[in-house]
Protein backbone atom coordinates (compact mmCIF):
# COMPACT_ATOMS: atom_id res chain seq x y z
CA UNK A 1 0.00 0.00 0.00
CA UNK A 2 1.51 3.37 -0.99
CA UNK A 3 1.41 6.52 1.13
CA UNK A 4 -1.65 8.01 -0.57
CA UNK A 5 -3.69 4.81 -0.24
CA UNK A 6 -2.63 4.55 3.40
CA UNK A 7 -3.69 8.14 4.11
CA UNK A 8 -7.05 7.65 2.39
CA UNK A 9 -7.54 4.54 4.52
CA UNK A 10 -6.84 6.53 7.71
CA UNK A 11 -9.37 9.15 6.65
CA UNK A 12 -11.98 6.60 5.64
CA UNK A 13 -11.68 4.58 8.85
CA UNK A 14 -11.81 7.62 11.11
CA UNK A 15 -14.37 9.72 9.26
CA UNK A 16 -16.88 11.05 11.83
CA UNK A 17 -20.48 10.07 11.13
CA UNK A 18 -21.52 13.70 10.66
CA UNK A 19 -18.74 14.38 8.13
CA UNK A 20 -19.55 11.18 6.24
CA UNK A 21 -23.24 12.16 6.12
CA UNK A 22 -22.47 15.64 4.78
CA UNK A 23 -20.06 14.33 2.13
CA UNK A 24 -22.46 11.59 1.03
CA UNK A 25 -25.36 14.05 0.79
CA UNK A 26 -23.36 16.44 -1.39
CA UNK A 27 -22.05 13.67 -3.64
CA UNK A 28 -25.50 12.11 -4.04
CA UNK A 29 -26.68 15.52 -5.24
CA UNK A 30 -24.05 15.36 -7.99
CA UNK A 31 -21.69 17.79 -6.29
CA UNK A 32 -17.98 17.61 -5.52
CA UNK A 33 -16.63 17.66 -1.96
CA UNK A 34 -13.19 17.10 -0.43
CA UNK A 35 -11.61 16.99 2.99
CA UNK A 36 -8.97 19.73 3.12
CA UNK A 37 -6.43 21.17 5.51
CA UNK A 38 -5.08 19.63 8.67
CA UNK A 39 -7.08 16.41 8.54
CA UNK A 40 -5.42 15.43 5.26
CA UNK A 41 -1.96 16.40 6.46
CA UNK A 42 -2.40 14.47 9.70
CA UNK A 43 -3.57 11.37 7.82
CA UNK A 44 -0.16 11.18 6.13
CA UNK A 45 1.42 11.39 9.58
CA UNK A 46 -0.77 8.53 10.81
CA UNK A 47 -2.76 10.81 13.10
CA UNK A 48 -6.46 11.56 13.44
CA UNK A 49 -7.22 15.27 13.29
CA UNK A 50 -9.58 16.88 15.82
CA UNK A 51 -11.15 19.06 13.11
CA UNK A 52 -12.51 18.16 9.68
CA UNK A 53 -12.92 20.91 7.08
CA UNK A 54 -14.76 20.32 3.82
CA UNK A 55 -14.53 22.20 0.52
CA UNK A 56 -17.04 21.94 -2.32
CA UNK A 57 -17.80 23.25 -5.79
CA UNK A 58 -21.37 23.97 -4.67
CA UNK A 59 -22.38 27.55 -3.94
CA UNK A 60 -23.25 28.32 -0.29
CA UNK A 61 -26.98 28.60 -0.96
CA UNK A 62 -26.95 25.20 -2.68
CA UNK A 63 -25.24 23.61 0.32
CA UNK A 64 -27.68 25.24 2.74
CA UNK A 65 -30.69 23.99 0.78
CA UNK A 66 -29.56 20.37 1.10
CA UNK A 67 -29.65 20.24 4.91
CA UNK A 68 -32.45 20.94 7.40
CA UNK A 69 -30.28 22.59 10.07
CA UNK A 70 -27.62 25.09 9.07
CA UNK A 71 -25.93 28.23 10.35
CA UNK A 72 -25.34 30.81 7.62
CA UNK A 73 -23.18 33.35 9.47
CA UNK A 74 -20.16 32.76 7.20
CA UNK A 75 -22.14 32.52 3.96
CA UNK A 76 -20.70 35.76 2.55
CA UNK A 77 -17.26 34.14 2.64
CA UNK A 78 -18.55 30.83 1.31
CA UNK A 79 -18.94 28.88 4.55
CA UNK A 80 -22.07 27.06 5.71
CA UNK A 81 -22.09 25.33 9.09
CA UNK A 82 -24.22 22.19 9.03
CA UNK A 83 -25.71 20.67 12.18
CA UNK A 84 -25.69 16.91 11.54
CA UNK A 85 -25.76 13.96 13.95
CA UNK A 86 -25.52 16.45 16.82
CA UNK A 87 -22.19 17.71 15.45
CA UNK A 88 -21.21 20.78 13.47
CA UNK A 89 -19.55 20.43 10.05
CA UNK A 90 -18.28 23.43 8.10
CA UNK A 91 -18.42 23.35 4.31
CA UNK A 92 -16.77 26.10 2.28
CA UNK A 93 -17.17 26.75 -1.42
CA UNK A 94 -13.96 26.67 -3.46
CA UNK A 95 -12.77 30.25 -3.49
CA UNK A 96 -10.10 32.73 -4.41
CA UNK A 97 -9.30 35.86 -2.45
CA UNK A 98 -8.89 39.54 -3.22
CA UNK A 99 -6.22 41.84 -1.81
CA UNK A 100 -5.34 41.56 1.88
CA UNK A 101 -5.72 45.17 2.96
CA UNK A 102 -5.42 44.74 6.73
CA UNK A 103 -2.69 42.11 6.82
CA UNK A 104 -5.09 39.44 8.00
CA UNK A 105 -8.24 39.00 5.91
CA UNK A 106 -9.00 39.35 2.19
CA UNK A 107 -11.07 42.32 1.07
CA UNK A 108 -13.22 40.05 -1.10
CA UNK A 109 -13.70 36.46 -2.19
CA UNK A 110 -14.63 34.91 -5.51
CA UNK A 111 -16.07 31.41 -5.83
CA UNK A 112 -14.46 28.81 -8.08
CA UNK A 113 -15.46 25.47 -9.57
CA UNK A 114 -12.06 23.75 -9.42
CA UNK A 115 -10.47 22.43 -6.23
CA UNK A 116 -6.97 23.32 -7.54
CA UNK A 117 -7.84 27.03 -7.51
CA UNK A 118 -8.99 26.76 -3.91
CA UNK A 119 -5.81 24.97 -2.85
CA UNK A 120 -3.71 27.66 -4.55
CA UNK A 121 -4.80 30.26 -1.99
CA UNK A 122 -3.65 28.22 1.03
CA UNK A 123 -0.58 28.94 3.10
CA UNK A 124 1.71 25.88 3.03
CA UNK A 125 1.99 22.91 0.71
CA UNK A 126 1.32 20.44 3.53
CA UNK A 127 -2.04 22.19 4.03
CA UNK A 128 -2.84 22.46 0.31
CA UNK A 129 -3.99 18.90 -0.34
CA UNK A 130 -7.52 17.56 -0.76
CA UNK A 131 -8.87 14.05 -0.27
CA UNK A 132 -12.13 12.25 -0.97
CA UNK A 133 -11.91 8.92 0.89
CA UNK A 134 -15.40 7.96 -0.28
CA UNK A 135 -14.27 8.24 -3.92
CA UNK A 136 -10.63 7.23 -3.35
CA UNK A 137 -9.48 10.47 -4.92
CA UNK A 138 -6.56 12.67 -3.89
CA UNK A 139 -5.42 16.10 -5.16
CA UNK A 140 -1.94 17.48 -4.46
CA UNK A 141 -0.97 20.20 -6.99
CA UNK A 142 1.87 21.64 -4.87
CA UNK A 143 3.67 18.43 -3.86
CA UNK A 144 2.58 18.50 -0.25
CA UNK A 145 3.19 14.76 0.10
CA UNK A 146 6.82 15.23 -0.97
CA UNK A 147 7.27 17.97 1.61
CA UNK A 148 5.76 15.77 4.32
CA UNK A 149 8.19 13.00 3.36
CA UNK A 150 11.05 15.51 3.52
CA UNK A 151 9.64 17.04 6.72
CA UNK A 152 9.62 20.55 5.27
CA UNK A 153 7.29 23.53 5.68
CA UNK A 154 7.13 25.38 2.37
CA UNK A 155 4.80 28.16 1.25
CA UNK A 156 2.44 27.69 -1.66
CA UNK A 157 3.91 29.90 -4.37
CA UNK A 158 6.15 32.80 -3.37
CA UNK A 159 6.79 32.98 0.37
CA UNK A 160 7.10 36.78 0.36
CA UNK A 161 3.66 37.03 -1.25
CA UNK A 162 2.06 34.56 1.18
CA UNK A 163 3.52 36.30 4.24
CA UNK A 164 2.62 39.72 2.84
CA UNK A 165 -1.04 38.71 2.55
CA UNK A 166 -1.55 37.44 6.08
CA UNK A 167 0.65 38.56 8.95
CA UNK A 168 -0.19 35.49 11.01
CA UNK A 169 1.38 33.10 8.50
CA UNK A 170 5.00 33.58 9.68
CA UNK A 171 3.92 32.55 13.16
CA UNK A 172 1.98 29.61 11.72
CA UNK A 173 5.07 28.50 9.79
CA UNK A 174 7.15 28.44 12.96
CA UNK A 175 4.39 26.73 14.95
CA UNK A 176 3.93 23.97 12.35
CA UNK A 177 7.69 23.41 12.16
CA UNK A 178 7.94 23.18 15.94
CA UNK A 179 4.89 20.99 16.53
CA UNK A 180 5.55 18.61 13.61
CA UNK A 181 9.32 18.56 13.98
CA UNK A 182 9.75 19.88 10.43
CA UNK A 183 12.26 22.41 9.09
CA UNK A 184 11.53 25.52 7.02
CA UNK A 185 12.56 25.47 3.39
CA UNK A 186 15.10 28.12 2.37
CA UNK A 187 12.71 30.52 0.65
CA UNK A 188 10.19 30.32 3.48
CA UNK A 189 12.84 30.88 6.15
CA UNK A 190 14.35 33.83 4.28
CA UNK A 191 10.95 35.52 3.89
CA UNK A 192 10.03 35.20 7.57
CA UNK A 193 11.85 38.31 8.73
CA UNK A 194 11.00 40.43 5.72
CA UNK A 195 7.29 40.89 6.33
CA UNK A 196 7.34 41.81 10.02
CA UNK A 197 5.45 45.04 9.27
CA UNK A 198 2.50 42.88 8.19
CA UNK A 199 2.92 40.64 11.24
CA UNK A 200 2.67 43.73 13.47
CA UNK A 201 -0.82 44.46 12.10
CA UNK A 202 -2.19 41.22 13.59
CA UNK A 203 -4.22 41.62 16.79
CA UNK A 204 -2.43 40.39 19.90
CA UNK A 205 -5.20 37.93 20.78
CA UNK A 206 -4.72 36.25 17.38
CA UNK A 207 -0.98 35.93 18.00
Amino acid sequence: MDKIDAALKVLRENLPAAVRHVMSTLEEAGLEVYIVGGAVRDAFLGRVAPDWDLATNALPETVADLFPRVVRVGEKHGTIKIIAAEAEVEVTTYRGEGAYEDGRRPSSVVFHREIEKDLARRDFTVNAMAASPLRDHFVDPFAGVVDIENRVIRCVGEAMTRFGEDGLRPLRAIRFAAVLGFSLDTQTKTALGRQLDVFEKVAWERK
